[in-house]
């Protein structure tokens, strides 16, 4: 009996080390797979994955899809493309400010409609955003300090969007369709004036303009070419009362006949 336990020692301390080496080169493996700067951690019992100042320029591959908060601030990612976010059906909050997003393609947050409650898109370079982009999105949205231009589209997007409480004085005209509220908060603007209905209101008269402009030109050209013909037929007359008696008599009653 003491030989043999002497033999299964050394087989079960092995079997130990065996495990513990394989445990850690599949942590060594996970731990590569992510981004330089990216690490999964967990925060008041929540799954979190942080790849802040990472230097990232666009959506990172791997993210676990257990990802319960997903910091992607502070980086160099220019545009969101459809279904960036769309294997991550347990993600509740989603910081991608202090990017350089200028672009959010539609779809781009498909997947995300029912669970996500927080999506800070502050401080980034974002100027024109369809609403069909944040469609059925239930999120907190913060979408201040951005350089918009501030126009029906912007109007229809925050009318779409549930803002974060105290984010909409940060929604700041950087343009406008009007120079006059240009560096004013948008919610003051939209309060005096309906910018869909002023575009709505520059497109009619655009075209009524267009359709006077067409009107005019076809007018003119009748009054040109009655003109010009009255002109024809005057020189005419003259031509033919220029004529010796006997030859004009003959040239009209050429005329006549031809004309018959």
């Amino acid at each position: 009996m003491p030989a043999a336990r002497r033999v299964l020692l050394p087989s079960g301390t092995m079997w130990l080390l065996l495990q513990s080496l394989l445990l850690l080169a599949s942590c060594l493996r996970s731990a590569t797979a992510f981004p330089k700067g990216c690490y999964p951690s967990e925060e008041e019992g929540l799954k979190t994955f942080r790849c802040s100042n990472a230097r990232l320029t666009e959506i990172p591959r791997d993210i676990p899809n257990d990802t319960n908060k997903l910091y992607l601030d502070s980086n160099r990612i220019p545009f969101l493309p459809r279904d960036a976010f769309w294997d991550l059906p347990l993600l509740l909050e989603l910081d991608l400010s202090n990017n350089a997003i200028a672009g959010v393609e539609t779809g781009a947050f498909r997947g995300l409609a029912d669970h996500l409650h927080s999506l800070d898109l502050s401080s980034n370079r974002l100027v024109s955003v369809s609403k069909d982009a944040f469609i059925n999105l239930k999120a907190k949205v913060n979408l201040s300090n951005n350089p918009w231009l501030c126009d029906c589209r912007l109007q229809e997007l925050i009318r779409t969007v549930d803002l974060v409480a105290g984010s909409s004085g940060g929604i700041v005209c950087d343009t406008s369709t009007q120079e006059e509220h240009v560096g004013k908060a948008f919610l003051q603007v939209i309060a005096d004036t309906d910018l869909c209905n002023v575009y709505k209101k520059t497109t009619d008269i655009a075209m009524l303009v267009t359709m006077f402009g067409w009107f005019a030109m076809v007018i003119s050209y009748l009054v040109y070419y009655v003109r010009q013909n009255q002109e024809d037929a005057r020189r005419h007359l003259e031509y033919l009362k220029s004529l010796p008696s006997k030859q004009r008599r003959s040239e009209e009653s050429s005329t006549i006949s031809t004309v018959v």
